[in-house]
C-alpha cells in the first residue's frame, strides 16, 4: 500500500511539473510577443516623434536654421520647385503642385 501511495504521488508531481512547465512556457512566449510588439511601436513612436519635432512646419524650420545654421540655408518659393519625371524614356521637367486632401 505504500509502494502505490508513494506511485502515486511520483505520478502526481511528474503531472504536475509538466503543467507548470507548459503554462510556463505559454506565458514566456505572449511576454516576448507582446516585448516584440512593443519594441516594433516604440520605433515607429520614434520616427514619428522625429518627423513631427523637425519637419512640422516651415516656422519651425526657420527656427532650427537661425538656431544652428545662421546663413548657411536659404528659404525658397515653392513655385520655384519643379519634379524631374522619368517615364517610359521621357524625361520631362513639370512645376511642384500642391495637393490638398
Amino acid at each position: 500500500m505504500k509502494k502505490f501511495a508513494l506511485a502515486i504521488a511520483i505520478f502526481f508531481l511528474v503531472l504536475s511539473t509538466a503543467i507548470i512547465k507548459n503554462t510556463t512556457k505559454q506565458i514566456e512566449d505572449e511576454i516576448f510577443t507582446a516585448k516584440e510588439n512593443i519594441r516594433i511601436l516604440k520605433t515607429e513612436f520614434e520616427n514619428v516623434s522625429l518627423e513631427y519635432d523637425y519637419l512640422s512646419s516651415s516656422e519651425r524650420l526657420l527656427e532650427y536654421q537661425s538656431q544652428y545654421f545662421e546663413d548657411e540655408l536659404i528659404q525658397k518659393n515653392i513655385n520655384d520647385i519643379s519634379v524631374y519625371n522619368i517615364s517610359n524614356d521621357v524625361n520631362k521637367i513639370q512645376n511642384f503642385k500642391i495637393i490638398k486632401e
